[in-house]
């Protein structure tokens, strides 16, 4: 589990993690131009999610396809939730999401107006 919160504790492997699970099959070469580091860089940072068991990668020929693993997401979330804390945790998430899109569609509409 300390291998997993450190592996998420870091911004550019997050979205490493959006990328992949957006992708599913993305070739570690797509993902390495998604970012503005050298590709050992990358390749460091998928390492550390290999090694959380957060993402699964296959080779192909020279391609290597990565996916993600969410098992280890989900053992996070189960530790420290009930089920009825996660219902209440995903009513306040998706009331969340519906306030800042109504917000972002109130500021596209203002900026369309002026």
């Amino acid at each position: 589990m300390d291998a997993v919160l450190q592996a998420l504790g870091n911004e550019s492997r997050r979205r490493m993690l959006d990328i992949i699970k957006g992708k599913p099959g993305i070739a570690v070469g797509e993902l390495a131009r998604e970012f503005d580091v050298s590709r050992i860089a990358v390749m460091k940072h998928l390492a550390v999610l290999e090694e959380a068991n957060l993402i699964v990668s296959e080779k192909n020929g020279r391609t290597r396809k990565l996916y993600i693993n969410a098992v280890p997401i989900q053992m996070i979330h189960e530790r420290w939730t009930t089920e009825y804390s996660a219902y209440w945790a995903g009513q306040l998430t998706r009331i969340k999401h519906l306030a800042e899109t109504r917000h972002r569609d109130d500021e596209r509409r203002g900026e369309r107006n002026k």
